[in-house]
């Protein structure tokens, strides 16, 4: 993950911000392990209530509500929460089931992440993506809705890395 420190330093630097549910902490503790990390790393939270993600992270009550806060637009709106409470370039946030829920009628874990990467203009560019997760237990659904949105985030900071090196 030293790659992600690399590119997150190229001129014009970019800070990086979390929001965290499903994972509870662990996309944190993986950035949190890059040596450096706090060269760009400001900071995260896990909200795991509605009411921390709409009080925090500004996610809409009454969408959330709809969806147990857990769909895709959820997750955008917590990356932009993130970048929003610690003022970072980018945020990356997840939200999903850790294990089936009867309830809400899910039968396999399953995790969204989002990204938001905040433009010149103030606006968001975001990307979603769904991670599916049958079979396994609570934490390995964490760990690897985790991994996807790390391997997610040094995917896409790589992309306009080549646009913002002079």
């Amino acid at each position: 993950m030293s790659e992600l420190k690399s590119l997150m330093l190229l001129e014009p630097r970019l800070t990086l911000a979390v929001a965290e549910s499903l994972t509870s902490g662990r996309l944190q503790a993986r950035i949190g392990a890059i040596s450096g990390a706090s060269e760009f790393f400001l900071g995260g939270m896990t909200a795991y209530s509605l009411e921390q993600k709409v009080r925090h992270l500004g996610v809409d009550q009454a969408g959330a509500e709809a969806a147990n806060s857990v769909s895709a637009t959820v997750a955008e709106q917590m990356a932009r929460g993130a970048c929003a409470l610690f003022g970072s370039d980018v945020g990356v946030a997840t939200t999903g089931y850790a294990e089936p829920s009867e309830k809400w009628n899910i039968d396999e874990p399953f995790g969204w992440w989002a990204l938001a990467r905040r433009l010149p203009s103030g606006s968001f560019e975001t990307l979603r993506g769904r991670v599916d997760c049958a079979g396994l237990s609570r934490v390995d659904a964490q760990e690897r809705v985790a991994a996807a949105a790390l391997d997610a985030l040094v995917g896409w900071v790589r992309g306009p890395a080549a646009a913002r090196t002079t």
